[in-house]
């Protein structure tokens, strides 16, 4: 752009400041200066509404009209800027500008094609993984790049912020990296065994006919691993990845004892106890893994492990689909008082799905919460 400080002056004075606003936005476009584009587009906003170029103190505050307005061109220029910049690979400067905008979709596409290696995989992690942008990639990403082990710790960490949605999309991606990844192991560990690949597409299939594979303490990948994958596995409610998840369980139940490490109550034997979860979610003796979570709710000490049973069992009913049940349990052994791990839905939540709030409305009247009352008054009719 050799002569558009000239361009400019000239434009300024024969036609308007708009003008040479105009044109300095379309030079700096064209030239892929992003940045500079940026505060171009908002002197060029702030003079289509009548105001200055540039803010400064003495300026008279904007009407509301020009302040909604000046917001949308804002927005507008970073969406503009910040996708060029994270389609030119700069990542960090794009993100930037594109958070306010919190088009998370358009953010995703813009970097879907982008090569991920090891100087940029930190912030590729950072935007899809911790801003929420796509964390089901991230996982991906970071299973190939960093390891299980690392993405582990990274989903441990980061998970319990996420939204269900988010959760399942991210822990459905761990499965399936480390069941493949556990099959592989098996797979190669056999045909060096018996020369040639096993057949069969799971782990139980292959295991079944070899019922010596993991004695005397052998096993296939890190162990930590796969009690890891489990536990995570337990937000799940997609049945294909859920079968894997079991895969998982059957495999980490032949491995020796040394390797069951202890788990929080009511999993306190991690994979019996997952077995039981997951199966109940797959349709498998659902009313054997009702039964086992059922006597953990009802046995298990409040003062010393919390509510976490109840809950546990709670949500289970609720995710097969009986919600009633789930309701009038939680009413009947929830403890008035007691703060809940959030694992199970809300008595709203259970009512709503059970389009049943009479139950509700009864304990709130009996309670003397009239905003409870109110709720589920409202809405029952809302519905």
């Amino acid at each position: 752009m050799p002569d558009i400080f000239e361009q400019l002056s000239q434009i300024s004075t024969s036609d308007s400041p708009l003008g040479a606003a105009k044109l300095l936005v379309e030079e700096l476009r064209k030239a892929g200066r992003y940045l500079e584009l940026f505060e171009a587009l908002k002197m060029q906003h702030r003079l289509e509404l009548g105001m200055s170029a540039v803010a400064i103190e003495a300026d008279p505050p904007p009407s509301p009209e020009q302040a909604e307005v000046l917001e949308k061109g804002l927005l507008q220029a970073c969406r503009e800027v910040g996708l060029a910049l994270l389609k030119q690979g700069r990542l960090q400067d794009g993100w930037l500008y594109m958070r306010p905008v919190g088009d998370n979709q358009a953010v995703g596409e813009a970097i879907a094609n982008l090569e991920v290696n090891a100087e940029n995989i930190d912030v590729f992690l950072a935007i899809l993984v911790h801003e929420g942008v796509d964390i089901a990639r991230g996982v991906r990403l970071s299973a190939e790049h960093r390891g299980t082990c690392s993405t582990i710790t990274m989903l441990e960490e980061s998970v319990a912020s996420k939204t269900r949605a988010e959760q399942q999309a991210a822990v459905g991606q761990l499965v399936r990296h480390l069941h493949q990844e556990l099959l592989e192991s098996v797979q190669a560990d056999i045909e060096r065994r018996e020369g040639k690949k096993p057949t069969g597409a799971t782990l139980q299939e292959i295991l079944s006919t070899r019922p010596t594979l993991l004695k005397e303490g052998a096993y296939h990948i890190d162990t930590t691993h796969i009690a890891a994958t489990v536990r995570l596995a337990r937000l799940l409610d997609d049945k294909e990845i859920l079968a894997l998840a079991m895969d998982l369980c059957r495999y980490g139940r032949q491995l020796s004892r040394n390797y069951h490490y202890p788990s929080e109550e009511p999993f306190g034997d991690l994979y019996l106890m997952s077995s039981y979860f997951i199966g109940t979610l797959l349709g498998e003796n659902v009313e054997a893994g009702l039964h086992q979570f059922l006597q953990k709710a009802e046995s298990l000490s409040i003062e010393e492990h919390g509510t976490i049973a109840i809950e546990t069992y709670v949500d289970l009913l609720s995710r097969i689909g009986r919600p009633k049940e789930a309701m009038n349990f939680l009413m009947k052994r929830m403890p008035p008082g007691e703060r809940p791990f959030g694992i199970a839905p809300s008595l709203m939540e259970l009512s709503c799905q059970a389009r049943d709030f009479a139950p509700m409305l009864e304990q709130s009247k009996s309670k003397n919460d009239i905003i409870g009352y109110a709720a589920a008054l409202l809405q029952s009719k809302s519905m």
